[in-house]
């Protein structure tokens, strides 16, 4: 191995996935927001004596401890597996995360339709939104969708231009 191959970093798979820093950055925060969110919420959802209200703010709060872990690993320094699960979530595509973030935001939402569980898992959908919108892909330029348009219509035209077997009378 040469020093230029040793020197070079390591490319990851987030860099292929096909999001700019920005747009990781904001996923990253709606992440970090709809944690802190669905904590809080999720502990004021835990004082009633409602035990469906209850079971609900604890899922809560394990969902933001799991976003925690995921986007955020140095705030959970302590944790000793902290590090290796979010280097496995880093590898994940973002549309399995949009399906698990979603999917840990709406099923508290199924146990207890209250405002504190829907104000509570709102940031964390959204988040699964953007992952989700983010595995669309990238938006194609005008210039590749005018060269498909134009080849559709000479294809178009090119179909209107066949002859038919009929005889015309």
């Amino acid at each position: 191995m040469s020093s230029e191959e040793a020197s070079a970093p390591a490319k990851t798979e987030t860099d292929n996935d096909g999001m700019s820093w920005w747009y990781r950055w904001i996923c990253k925060l709606g992440a970090v927001l709809g944690g802190m969110s669905s904590a809080m919420l999720g502990i004021w959802n835990c004082v009633t004596v409602h035990p469906l209200n209850i079971v609900a703010g604890v899922w809560m709060v394990m969902a933001a401890c799991v976003l925690f872990l995921i986007e955020v690993p140095f705030c959970c320094q302590f944790v000793e597996f902290a590090n290796m699960l979010a280097s496995r979530a880093d590898k994940l595509r973002p549309l399995q995360k949009a399906m698990l973030y979603c999917g840990m935001a709406l099923f508290p939402i199924f146990i207890s339709m209250t405002l504190t569980t829907l104000f509570g898992n709102a940031i964390t959908f959204a988040t699964g939104v953007l992952y989700g919108l983010s595995s669309l892909g990238k938006k194609g330029d005008a210039v590749t969708y005018a060269r498909l348009q134009h080849q559709k219509q000479t294809d178009e035209e090119k179909l209107a231009a066949v002859p038919t077997d009929d005889p015309a009378p």
